[in-house]
């Protein structure tokens, strides 16, 4: 059976932000994001809406569209956000880009805390020639470790009911597992590999960019092929944001012609 290959990518954007809030970087990310030709691109901590105010105004410049449409652009033209922190002059949250279309999405609260806002956001893409649907799933969770494990189980919970088992998956986003718990859900209970653990043997460093040294960023799958898998971290992207972007290749099974 042949396949085809999507190209996948998630970043955590810091809200177009370099370290520190020094500059706001956002043309330039897209730009680099752009140079990946990702065909779904998976985004955390990202604004919807972002109120300016006269001293942002004076020091950046914010584009007057949501900035998941701004990074959009002409590339990817179909995308879906979800809002997990709202605050007075805005709101950020993830967002998925695909150059394909969405049959379906829904972000799913998964806050345990009043001011650590979190969400899953799911959105299932119809890939033509593909065999099946496939879900995507983008995720940020919490920097507490009870916090992160309540949400591994909702997203387990929703992965159970929503997601059927002969249908292809990806789940990448910032996972906040720098001690590594994630696997007693996403492998054991779920059947899912790590596309960085599966390839190059360890998951890999993405924070801070600049010296990477804790695993928090993770691309898992299901029901796919990995073909390939790349670390960004140098060059332009050092001067990004805070976090490495994390780069995969697979293999989606095409539809039988002949039935």
């Amino acid at each position: 059976m042949s396949a085809i290959q999507i190209k996948a990518l998630t970043y955590n954007i810091h809200k177009g932000y370099t370290t520190g809030n020094r500059k706001f970087m956002l043309e330039s990310m897209r730009d680099r994001i752009a140079e990946t030709e990702a065909d779904i691109v998976f985004l955390q901590e990202i604004h919807g809406t972002a109120v300016q105010t006269d001293a942002q105004k004076r020091k950046f410049s914010y584009p007057d569209q949501p900035h998941f449409e701004f990074l959009a652009d002409q590339a990817w033209p179909h995308y879906a956000y979800g809002r997990n922190a709202i605050y007075r002059k805005g709101d950020h949250g993830n967002a998925i880009l695909s150059r394909y279309p969405f049959v379906a999405w829904e972000n799913i609260n998964v806050s345990k805390f009043p001011r650590s806002s979190r969400s899953i956001l799911h959105g299932i893409i119809e890939i033509p020639g593909a065999a099946k649907p496939l879900h995507t799933l983008c995720v940020h969770l919490g920097l507490l470790e009870q916090e992160r494990k309540e949400q591994l189980q909702a997203l387990t919970a929703r992965i159970d009911q929503h997601v059927p088992r002969d249908e292809p998956m990806i789940i990448a986003g910032d996972f906040n597992d720098w001690r590594r718990r994630a696997e007693n859900h996403l492998h054991d209970d779920l059947n899912l590999t790590e596309l960085f653990a599966e390839l190059q043997g360890r998951h890999a460093r993405t924070f801070p960019v600049w010296a990477p040294l804790l695993p928090v960023d993770r691309i898992y799958y299901r029901g796919i092929t990995p073909l390939s898998c790349d670390r960004l971290c140098r060059g332009h992207w050092r001067d990004l944001s805070d976090h490495a972007a994390l780069a995969g290749v697979f293999a989606l099974a095409c539809a039988d012609n002949d039935s």
